[in-house]
């Protein structure tokens, strides 16, 4: 849909040209097309197991008259229609900087598991069409050469979808299956379309997506962040129409609104079977994901919490022939008795050690977790189970990088974390009428060192760092050290019907400035993670006016050493108030 056809008043920006993508992105040239068995795209790459047949820049159109560009893969020598996988890409279903230089294979998928015909975290067509599926691969309204203007998430792009999948069931190569996969992007649009019902839709198989792009990312606990969508997504996607501009929308509705709302699909009544993927150490997705298989209506849902980084979890071949078996079940009708599969498998990352993979949970969110408070100090800079008697303080300067308030535990058995952590904290500030607070959990050895896990399989702690590390820490993209949170104290107020002890929820319905000296409850929400402690370690809580912990904020690109001050509200010194009556502390979910 057209900004038109919405009830909001969207910006828009001028998208950027086709001929500025290096490498470029191909002219539409229609007609089918044969790739042969044992064709090599790319040097040590899986040669296709069979001949495939590509129907090469379709037309496929909507509703309002657009025209969407997608390639269909089949297998050459099939005599009759089969299900049908569709991932809907705003990243090019062919060519372009996206396919060239974020290859799986560049961040440690072994060449020989992908042909490299895969468009970027997509399928691969080889492996699918190899096994009796055809794969669509389709441009995203306004990127590449499909028509309009480009739209981020939402209803619209749902029914986008909708009319996309029902074009296509209506093909004779189809038999009416349909469903759809893919990571991030190609994920978050799953939510968007199952949620608006598409009549042919089968089944879903959402990797790693968010459901709230106000909350998970864009204004992450009331503060707005905009570096990641448009310095490391938007600066990189190309198309022929204008590319819908959220940066000026959070401008002109900073607090939650029918605008994000529809960004937010209820999945309540989507009743599709779904294969939900998700990780602790997606610096975007965890959250979201997570939240969206607990709201999916659906009866046939499984979650799996792998312990890699998303496009090399979905290219291992042990997880793409879990994958097939569901879409057997669902697309084809093979009774292979995936309803058997556990319907929640989750990994237990033990930064500095070794993970726990594949552990069996009856149920998510985990029932059997305690939430156990940690009374921060600030007299010692201890946490302690009990809290103190004595009223204390401990300060930093709010707009002072390098400063922070640091409390330590030290771990004397065994600990499992397991879920949401949450923040509660008595705060002040000496200047200014609002505070955009920061909270990093994570651990560190006997020494002090802290301890990440790496998420790459293959590529060590040095493998992004010289490009991407700031004031010695490690870019989120490439390491996990633990699970984070912020916010903003005018965004403080509480949902109670939705929040939890575990997991406070914002309402983000409106501004509550404070004053200088006024002590403010803040409940921050810090996200899920699942985490073994150890005797001799140290659990560590850091709290600061820019992004805590050891790691930077998500990107992917060379970071700004000014960006995380664009929008910050804080001024003067910060002061944290603990003991007594003012008894500020951690909440962890401790698991059995």
């Amino acid at each position: 849909m057209d900004a038109a056809s919405t009830d909001f008043d969207v910006a828009f920006r001028p998208g950027n040209p086709l001929d500025l993508s290096d490498p470029p992105i191909p002219d539409p040239e229609p007609g089918t097309w044969i790739i042969p068995a044992g064709s090599v795209q790319g040097e040590g790459a899986l040669p296709t197991p069979i001949d495939l047949e590509v129907f090469q820049d379709i037309v496929i159109p909507l509703r309002d008259g657009v025209a969407l560009y997608g390639d269909v893969y089949r297998p050459a020598s099939a005599t009759g229609p089969l299900p049908v996988i569709l991932s809907y890409t705003p990243y090019g279903k062919r060519g372009g900087w996206w396919n060239t230089n974020m290859a799986a294979t560049r961040f440690g998928v072994p060449p020989k598991d992908v042909s490299g015909f895969q468009a970027f975290e997509a399928l691969d067509p080889a492996y699918w069409c190899a096994n009796d599926y055809a794969l669509v691969v389709v441009d995203a309204r306004g990127t590449g050469h499909s028509g309009g203007d480009m739209l981020f998430f939402g209803a619209a792009e749902g029914h986008d979808v909708y009319d996309t999948i029902e074009w296509i069931a209506a093909q004779d190569w189809c038999t009416g299956k349909i469903g759809m996969a893919g990571n991030s992007q190609l994920s978050m649009v799953q939510w968007a379309t199952a949620a608006v019902h598409p009549p042919h839709l089968a089944a879903i198989a959402p990797w790693e997506g968010m459901n709230d792009i106000y909350r998970d990312v864009n204004v992450r606990g009331g503060i707005p962040y905009t570096d990641f969508h448009d310095q490391d997504i938007i600066a990189f996607l190309h198309g022929t129409g204008r590319f819908e501009d959220i940066t000026e929308m959070i401008r002109r509705y900073p607090t939650d609104n029918a605008y994000w709302g529809d960004k937010r699909p209820d999945l309540s009544t989507v009743d599709v079977p779904a294969y939900v993927v998700a990780s602790w150490s997606n610096p975007i997705h965890t959250r979201g994901t997570l939240q969206a298989f607990r709201q999916l209506g659906s009866e046939r849902k499984w979650l799996r919490i792998h312990n890699v980084q998303e496009w090399v979890d979905i290219a291992t071949p042990e997880r793409v022939e879990d994958l097939r078996r569901f879409f057997d079940r669902y697309l084809h009708g093979h009774d292979n008795g995936w309803e058997d599969t556990p319907r929640v498998r989750l990994s237990v990352l033990d930064p500095g050690g070794e993970d726990i993979v594949d552990r069996v949970e009856p149920t998510w969110p985990p029932e059997h977790v305690t939430p156990t408070p940690l009374y921060l100090d600030g007299a010692t800079g201890r946490l302690t189970a009990e809290p103190p008697e004595k009223e204390a303080s401990v300060s930093y300067d709010s707009t002072d990088k390098k400063a922070a308030a640091v409390f330590r535990f030290s771990v004397e058995r065994e600990t499992e974390l397991l879920g949401p952590l949450s923040l509660q904290l008595w705060i002040e500030t000496s200047e200014g009428d609002d505070l955009d607070v920061y909270a990093a959990v994570y651990k560190t050895d006997a020494d002090g060192d802290v301890l990440y896990h790496f998420p790459f399989p293959g590529l060590g702690a040095g493998a992004f760092a010289d490009v991407l590390a700031q004031d010695g820490k490690l870019p989120s993209a490439v390491a996990y050290a633990g699970p984070l949170g912020r916010i903003r104290a005018s965004h403080r107020a509480l949902d109670p019907e939705r929040s939890t002890e575990l997991e406070p929820y914002l309402t983000h319905a409106r501004e509550e400035l404070v004053s200088r000296g006024q002590v403010v409850k803040l409940d921050l929400a810090l996200w899920p993670t699942g985490m073994l402690l150890h005797p001799g370690e140290t659990l560590v809580l850091e709290i600061a006016g820019h992004p805590a912990g050891p790691t930077t904020p998500p990107r992917t690109q060379p970071i700004d050493p000014d960006a995380e001050d664009v929008h910050s509200r804080n001024a003067g010194t910060h002061t944290i108030r603990t003991g007594g009556s003012l008894a500020s502390r951690l909440l962890l979910p401790l698991a059995p």
